[in-house]
């Protein structure tokens, strides 16, 4: 085995937390692994792991050794992208993180459409709360609400939103009138799990700002709960606009307090950005998928017109 395979399993080794799971990701046996890992050890003369019998850690040698080996390996993997970037048709493997909501909602109902565009291309999207660690985790394209605050990767904004407030029909008729923000405090509002500190919705119109304390009857930290039970009835929920337009155009759910802006955070403005490698060409793939949302994302909040550029992709 070459050195630079050895170096792959050594970071595999580190980042799965065991020989096997290298192993599984290698196709390689855990004893293989681990032999690898020995040789490359042999040769630098200076040990790289701790080994018990449930668990791998770093020496203070393999810490230098990651760090350096990770930038090795980004570098090369980089510059095979920029070969791969040349090629007019985007193909391989492309990995993509998005938030649960955004991604159950918005994001999987283009990628039909997505793959007949682009058929050499294979489309890996998986879902969770959390900002995907994208040198770890080793996805091409991290879909966050907000822009990332790490400047060693690059960001491209694919759609403006706000957020709004939102309940049904049903709920809104059986309690009492809403008119302004210090309303709310008489209502069961259902609210997005941030901290354990106490929930504050901030309002803000024209030179007017309000902050009101919540109480809130239920939380959560997904978005698509909160709409379902704010479908169901149970409660007012603060969603951002682009998951609920579905909603509010079939009369699910009815928009509160239109002429004010509001936010559970400090800061008013919203969007989806995506996050990605700031390599020096970006390969093919990632272009083609960030060229294709920012394309269609803004005019594809209704699902009649997702099903529309579905049904198009189809005929292709």
């Amino acid at each position: 085995m070459s050195r630079l395979q050895a170096m792959e399993l050594f970071v595999a080794a580190v980042r799965e937390g065991s020989f096997s799971a290298a192993g599984r990701r290698a196709g390689l046996s855990p004893a293989s692994v681990a032999r690898h890992v020995s040789m490359l050890e042999s040769d630098l003369g200076v040990q790289l792991l701790n080994r018990t019998s449930r668990s791998l850690s770093l020496t203070e040698a393999g810490q230098i050794y990651l760090t350096r080996v990770e930038a090795i390996l980004r570098e090369i993997q980089d510059t095979d992208d920029a070969v791969r970037a040349l090629q007019s048709t985007p193909r391989g493997l492309l990995r993509v993180h998005s938030r649960m909501m955004f991604g159950m909602r918005v994001v999987s109902p283009l990628i039909p459409a997505f793959q007949a565009r682009y058929p050499d291309l294979r489309v890996e999207l998986r879902l969770s709360e959390q900002a995907a660690q994208l040198p770890e985790q080793e996805f091409d394209v991290d879909l966050r609400i907000g822009p990332s605050p790490d400047s060693g990767l690059k960001q491209r904004l694919l759609l403006r939103s706000e957020r709004i407030l939102v309940a049904s029909s049903r709920y809104l008729a059986a309690g009492p009138a809403i008119s302004a923000p210090r309303d709310l405090v008489r209502h069961r509002c259902l609210t997005y799990w941030i901290d354990p500190e106490a929930v504050v919705w901030r309002f803000r119109k024209e030179e007017s700002c309000e902050e009101i304390s919540i109480s809130d009857g239920f939380s959560s930290n997904s978005g698509e709960v909160l709409r379902q039970l704010a479908i169901a009835g149970h409660g007012i929920a603060l969603l951002d606009d682009y998951t609920v337009e579905h909603d509010r155009a079939a009369g699910r759910l009815v928009r509160l307090l239109p002429e004010w802006r509001v936010s559970n955070t400090v800061h008013f403005g919203s969007g989806i950005y995506a996050v990605f490698h700031p390599a020096k060409m970006l390969p093919a793939k990632t272009r083609a998928f960030l060229d294709f949302m920012a394309e269609f994302l803004p005019g594809l909040i209704f699902q009649s017109e997702i099903s529309a550029l579905t049904d198009r992709s189809g005929e292709e």
